[in-house]
């Protein structure tokens, strides 16, 4: 039972005015647990009138908000990180549900999300402006950071948690109010966030929920009054939503696709390194943007521990999420199996070895299943490599010397991240200031960074020129104002036709 689901249409409510307000909408969206196949709810197509309606109290909203003390804003935060906390497990039960994660992986969600809350608990330092008296006779300059006004974010289904929480918390300690679209698929945490945001103390409308598909997208691009977008997604959606976003005058930062790589050098703890490539390759049935889905074995001797690899692959559990001992849970839909699956057949067809081989799962007919899977590929035009799999299928291509796995890398078009196995700090330093990709791990599968630092994927893997959380996050979601004040204590010549200069003799 949920407050934001009807429960005779079993239509998810949009939230508006601090509550949950059933759309007019007819065009709807269905929602499925991927565990089952059954239907959990339908998502609305909002109308343009009730979209235009959302926005309008937005920006009322903002008007006030902003007038409010950075304090004051960083104590609502302070209020909601509690919140967030005790609520965990009902978050991540309802991750569980719409999404098929397990229960430890969605708790994981809740609390990468929690931690970007955490910062903006103590935002105010990003907020300082910069001052210099005296740039000329009297003259003083200043600049302060002001919020954007209304912004806006549409989230994934990879992350119902962490992503929207990468986005809002900062943009309304910021000053800003904010329209959050989150993923179709996955509502529920989204509407249970903004639930517990009201709780904490955020005033009415500063935070509101609309649903729907590509109308949604398009009218959230496309509206005079929203001044900046936050998309994590596909490529596909990304770029159609940096140009659309772009063209219409927004500030746009859009995370897309990824291909993420990490290299394994023979000195590398071999033991160790295996946990780590299993875990990042297939956890949360490999549906992370920032996933290890290829890995590079560098030199003959390395080519033994696919065996370890595929060893420790076969033994994870697949199954429902809901089941404390299961590893993996089901990918998102049918779709995104068939996908999956068409991938592996096309890429064997392309001359890649199944090592291990996951499409027949047993787990369950109903849901949507793919046991762990190792594909070895012996060209970087394989399908498999080319595109983003988003499943659980790990891809190794073999190098014989670090330079040429470097050079694998970089020429890839994406940028996310990649790691790096060694016990070498001289290898370790090469790779790291000679790789492009945007976040780079040394003995770290998945180098997702803290949210006192910034998301900063790259490449193809980023549209738009400034990051996700940290201190970015807080340019991102404020504009720059610069006052430059004339006060003479005695009557004085104030300019003329000429170029104004100051400090000159």
């Amino acid at each position: 039972e949920a407050s934001w689901l009807d429960d005779e249409t079993k239509m998810y409510k949009n939230f508006v005015e601090n509550s949950f307000i059933c759309s007019k909408a007819t065009q709807t969206i269905k929602v499925i647990n991927p565990d089952t196949q059954e239907l959990v709810g339908l998502v609305p197509e909002n109308t343009q009138e009730e979209f235009d309606r959302i926005v309008a109290k937005s920006v009322a909203a903002q008007r006030e908000w902003s007038q409010v003390s950075i304090q004051q804003r960083q104590r609502v935060m302070l209020e909601y990180q509690r919140l967030i906390r005790e609520h965990t497990e009902e978050l991540a039960a309802w991750i569980c549900l719409e999404n098929g994660k397990t229960m430890a992986d969605a708790r994981g969600d809740v609390f990468r999300g929690l931690e970007v809350v955490e910062t903006a608990c103590h935002m105010a330092p990003h907020l300082l402006g910069d001052s210099m008296a005296g740039i000329a006779k009297n003259m003083d300059i200043h600049s302060y950071r002001y919020p954007l006004g209304v912004c806006a974010g549409i989230c994934p289904f990879n992350f119902p948690a962490m992503i929207p929480l990468w986005t809002y918390p900062i943009a309304v300690t910021a000053g800003n109010s904010f329209i959050l679209k989150p993923s179709e698929r996955t509502p529920s945490a989204s509407l249970l966030l903004a639930e517990l945001a009201v709780e904490a103390g955020l005033p009415k409308n500063v935070l509101q929920v609309v649903h729907g598909g590509i109308g949604t997208v398009k009218r959230i691009c496309q509206h005079d009054s929203i001044k900046a977008i936050s998309f994590v997604g596909s490529n596909q959606a990304g770029e159609f939503i940096f140009q659309e976003g772009t063209s219409h005058g927004k500030r746009v930062q859009a995370n897309l696709g990824a291909k993420n790589h990490a290299i394994v050098l023979p000195d590398a703890d071999r033991q160790a390194v295996t946990k780590a490539i299993v875990g990042a390759g297939f956890g949360a049935a490999g549906q992370r943007c920032m996933a290890n889905s290829t890995v590079i074995l560098v030199g003959d001797s390395t080519l033994d521990w696919l065996n370890d690899i595929c060893a420790q692959a076969s033994e994870l559990k697949v199954g429902s999420g809901w089941e404390e001992d299961v590893d993996i849970g089901p990918v998102i839909s049918v779709e995104s199996k068939h996908r999956i699956l068409d991938i592996i057949e096309k890429s064997v067809e392309q001359g890649g070895q199944v090592l291990l081989d996951g499409r027949n799962s047993e787990v369950s007919k109903e849901g949507n299943f793919i046991s762990p899977t190792v594909l070895v590929l012996d060209s970087v035009d394989n399908i498999a490599y080319t595109e983003e799999i988003f499943g659980p299928v790990l891809v190794v291509l073999q190098a014989q010397t670090l330079e040429e796995a470097i050079e694998i890398i970089n020429k890839n078009p994406y940028g996310n991240g990649c790691a790096l196995f060694t016990a070498s700090g001289a290898a370790a330093r090469k790779f790291t200031t000679e790789i492009e990709a945007g976040q780079v791990g040394i003995n770290t599968p998945i180098p997702v960074p803290l949210p006192m630092f910034s998301f900063t994927g790259n490449k193809k893997s980023i549209r738009g020129d400034i990051n996700f959380y940290g201190k970015s996050g807080v340019q991102f979601y404020t504009q720059l104002k610069t006052v430059t004040s004339h006060w003479p204590y005695h009557p004085t010549d104030l300019g003329g036709v000429t170029m104004p200069t100051t400090g000159k003799s």
